[in-house]
């Protein structure tokens, strides 16, 4: 298993897409060896890049909401690893912030894998994170969170919680009265020897 302190101070250092990124590299990225639930998202928006603090913005809040965990739970390292698609702020685009870097995946995340034995629960927010871990025949990410119950039971396929997501919410109710109870209580399973 390889050694996470040196493993983060390399990825805190990282600048492999440097003359790509307008604000400058800030990689954001929460990881334990004892971490159970992994959260892979997209990239820090603006706001997170200034704080370096992940999902600290209104897409965190709903998150947390839908997890069912307070603030303390969700930032605890220990239980909680935060390892987005790409680790820096990747600019705006036309209808929102550009896609996440495409070097920070390949080259870091199987290593924060062999660093976090623990993992029983890995949620994929937004299509980056779905595209590159689920290998499914689903057209689109409406279609991929509808069959939530058909992954294996390690994965959670979630939409973005952005604010801009409020429609995609409106026309899929199930999404939060179905699906949401049943990941708040795998989440809830995940601690439950340690109450």
């Amino acid at each position: 298993m390889p050694d996470l302190i040196p493993l983060l101070t390399d990825i805190r250092h990282c600048d492999l897409c440097t003359h790509h990124l307008p604000l400058g590299p800030r990689p954001v990225v929460r990881a334990s060896a004892t971490a159970r639930l992994l959260i892979i998202g997209q990239a820090p928006g603006t706001k997170v890049h200034a704080s370096g603090i992940p999902w600290d913005d209104a897409s965190g809040q709903r998150l947390r909401q839908w997890l069912g965990v307070s603030n303390d739970v969700f930032y605890d390292e220990s239980k909680v690893a935060i390892m987005p698609m790409g680790f820096c702020y990747p600019g705006k685009g036309k209808g929102g912030d550009l896609p996440p870097r495409p070097e920070c995946a390949p080259h870091w995340h199987a290593q924060l894998l062999a660093a976090m034995p623990n993992i029983r629960l890995t949620l994929l927010i937004g299509q980056y994170a779905q595209n590159y871990y689920l290998n499914d025949d689903y057209r689109n990410l409406s279609e991929r969170v509808a069959h939530w119950r058909d992954f294996p039971h390690d994965f959670f396929a979630l939409p973005h919680p952005s604010p801009r997501n409020q429609l995609w919410l409106k026309k899929h109710p199930w999404f939060e009265q179905d699906a949401v109870p049943a990941l708040q209580q795998r989440i809830h399973a995940l601690w439950e020897t340690d109450e």
